[in-house]
């Protein structure tokens, strides 16, 4: 079998796999994987920019709550169809990471790093100083009559256990095969190269500077559409999502399950996912363990879990 064909066998089967898993999950875990799948897609958009064009942001955050109450205030507030509700999210997100990217861009490394989380941190100041309407930590809840729509002539209820998880199965699957056909285009090379040396791939004749800021587009708005998501299969919105956490959190994930592979960001999401949730049942201080767990994973797999599997066994990893 070429590599190619390995390529697409693996994903294939991973989506596969996570359609079967619905039939025969208990409830509990059943809502933890439809989670799982949307907080990936966040992971495979906060991957495309430090994984494929080697950009470290600390300001993601931003972007999966511009998606969250783009998409939510406007459903809340005046009933905007949830369709609508969540092309406006992510779009939001779009222009966001387009016009930020216009002024990040002009630092880079350690500069960068730091802007973006200074950008983040007003935009999550922002939804604490505007409680009137965001209702800051306490947060919002979508109504179950506003998660009940009409699509294409199905009738669908995004509170019914199925429809939310085949819904963020979708969402995966998009984001997933979008990062997979991305990556492997000339597009995504020049991103790579970018990633490698970026002065040398200036030298060959391409303007870094807009590769850039298209990657940071194409980031902000998987980002966003996750946000997006999320508020309407789990009705929850509130200013935690947009806190310097959620901003750490994909870097964890896509750390844990390999930089710059397009299967990582699931792997170390479900693995953080879990680890946080069984460790906290049975201790208060779970962060210990988990911290110790987490410079383990660093020192055996250095490279993430994908990502060492890719440098050890098979290169044909994307």
């Amino acid at each position: 079998m070429t590599g190619r064909a390995r390529v697409w066998v693996l994903h294939g089967g991973v989506i596969l796999l996570l359609f079967l898993l619905q039939f025969v999950l208990p409830d509990y875990h059943h809502t933890n994987v439809a989670r799982i799948m949307v907080l990936a897609t966040y992971a495979i958009g906060y991957n495309l920019l430090i994984g494929y064009t080697g950009l470290l942001s600390l300001g993601h955050a931003m972007f999966f709550a511009t998606g969250l109450y783009g998409a939510g205030l406007p459903i809340y507030y005046f009933g905007l169809h949830p369709v609508a509700g969540f092309l406006l999210g992510a779009l939001l997100a779009l222009v966001l990471a387009f016009v930020v990217g216009l002024i990040v861009l002009r630092t880079s490394g350690v500069a960068f790093m730091i802007v973006t989380m200074m950008f983040a941190q007003a935009f999550f100041l922002a939804t604490l100083y505007f409680n009137g309407v965001t209702r800051g930590d306490e947060g919002l809840v979508l109504a179950a009559e506003a998660r009940r729509f009409g699509f294409l002539g199905l009738d669908l209820d995004l509170a019914e256990p199925a429809t939310r998880y085949n819904m963020a199965l979708s969402l995966f699957t998009g984001a997933l095969l979008i990062c997979l056909a991305l990556v492997r285009s000339p597009l995504g090379r020049v991103m790579i190269a970018i990633r490698e040396n970026e002065e040398r791939t200036r030298m060959l004749g391409y303007n870094a500077r807009d590769y850039k800021l298209l990657a940071l587009s194409l980031s902000g708005l998987l980002s966003g559409a996750a946000g997006a998501a999320y508020v309407l299969l789990f009705a929850y919105m509130g200013s935690s999502f947009a806190a310097i956490q959620y901003s750490i959190l994909p870097l964890l994930w896509v750390l844990l399950g390999g930089i710059g592979t397009v299967i990582g960001p699931l792997i170390g999401t479900a693995l953080m996912f879990y680890l946080i949730d069984k460790t906290s049942e049975v201790m208060q201080s779970y962060l210990i363990v988990v911290g110790a767990v987490l410079v383990a994973l660093v020192l055996f797999f250095p490279k993430g879990l994908a990502g060492t599997l890719r440098q050890r066994y098979a290169r044909w990893l994307p």
